[in-house]
């Protein structure tokens, strides 16, 4: 299920974001300070570009870009 990002509450969202932007993996050898990581996700969601996915199954979020959304939740 997608949930709209409009719909989080300011802080809930950013929660969600900075766990995502520091997450293992993530930075790659990026200096990027955090709330520059945190602005680029906050635009990628207001432009469509990523989406957050919740898993009812799992009960877990997750931001994905567009191209890794399923077409059947996009439609």
């Amino acid at each position: 299920m997608l949930i709209p990002h409009e719909q989080l509450e300011s802080e809930t969202l950013t929660r969600l974001i900075e766990d995502f932007v520091t997450r293992d993996g993530t930075d790659n050898g990026d200096d990027t300070p955090l709330e520059t990581r945190v602005l680029r996700v906050r635009q990628a969601l207001a432009k469509g570009q990523a989406f957050i996915l919740f898993d009812l199954e799992s009960q877990q979020c997750q931001l994905l870009a567009r191209h890794e959304v399923p077409r059947e939740l996009l439609e």
